[in-house]
């Protein structure tokens, strides 16, 4: 949705104490990192004791007290820029304890909000014509649009860290209809071209028999025709505010996200007979 995205990558808890043991362990057995990297990497987690920076028997003993953090990439998203930014870990936190601040993009609701935010689907934007996009449209005779009450309606997603109890809910609620003519020659109803959402989840008003001379509430009037075997380009995006909520009473807004289709209008001028 947009052209905003979530971090590429970002540090969450990923290991028990015994779990980073056999990784690492294995990753040492296999002997292709050398022997300065692995016996840097045993200092550090297996045999430093008290040392600042260094762990006892990966931390063993304070199993069920924590989880070792390390740098994570979402499926599929290995190629992306900055994916193998978060390399710095694996280090340890105690259970409630906030990640260190240098380490950039550490799991809290916010970034889940963020994940969530990438997750989120809404439906194609398929709006109701009058006449229809399959018929030709009349030159300054008003083209009505509308959206029937729960066709678009808000959408959820929830990312969550279950170990540390963490999550965030993102929430898109549509707000507007806008369109865009695909030329200059038409006028927009409302002028803005931004029609909102009615107190039911519908957007304008359906075309009834008798209404032709009306201007409708969203819609459009074209002032000339197109050239033979052309079309206008009818633009129509829905906009979508995005809010957050999660754990530990945090929450706020994201980016607006935006969605739309193009439908392609040939427009007619009105024949008429002179007598």
């Amino acid at each position: 949705m947009g052209d905003w995205s979530p971090p590429p990558c970002w540090y969450a808890p990923l290991y028990t104490p015994k779990q980073l043991k056999k990784e690492m362990e294995h990753t040492w057995s296999l002997e292709s990192t050398g022997y300065q990297w692995d016996a840097e990497q045993r200092a550090k987690y297996a045999e430093g004791g008290d040392e600042p920076g260094t762990y006892e028997d990966f931390n063993v003993a304070k199993s069920g007290d924590g989880y070792w953090w390390d740098g994570y990439v979402p499926d599929g998203g290995e190629g992306v820029p900055g994916a193998l930014d978060c390399d710095d870990g694996p280090f340890w936190l105690d259970k409630g304890d906030p990640p260190p601040a240098e380490y950039q993009n550490a799991v809290t609701p916010q970034v889940l909000s963020e994940i969530a935010y990438n997750r989120i689907r809404v439906p194609d934007t398929e709006i109701n014509l009058k006449p229809d996009a399959e018929r030709a449209q009349k030159v300054n005779l008003a083209t009505w649009a509308w959206l029937d009450a729960a066709t678009f309606e808000p959408v959820s997603v929830t990312a969550e860290v279950p170990v540390l109890g963490m999550w965030a809910r993102t929430t898109a609620t549509p707000v507007s209809l806008t369109l865009e003519p695909g030329t200059d020659d038409a006028e927009l109803h409302p002028s803005s071209g931004t029609c909102p959402f009615n107190d039911d989840g519908s957007i304008g008003t359906p075309f009834t028999a008798g209404s032709e001379e009306e201007i409708p509430p969203c819609g459009l009037t074209y002032l000339r025709a197109t050239p033979d075997g052309e079309t206008y380009p009818l633009r129509a995006t829905i906009t979508w505010d995005i809010e957050w909520e999660g754990s530990g009473n945090t929450g706020g807004d994201l980016p607006d996200g935006s969605f739309g289709t193009t439908t392609e209008l040939e427009v007619d001028e009105i024949q008429s007979v002179v007598r």
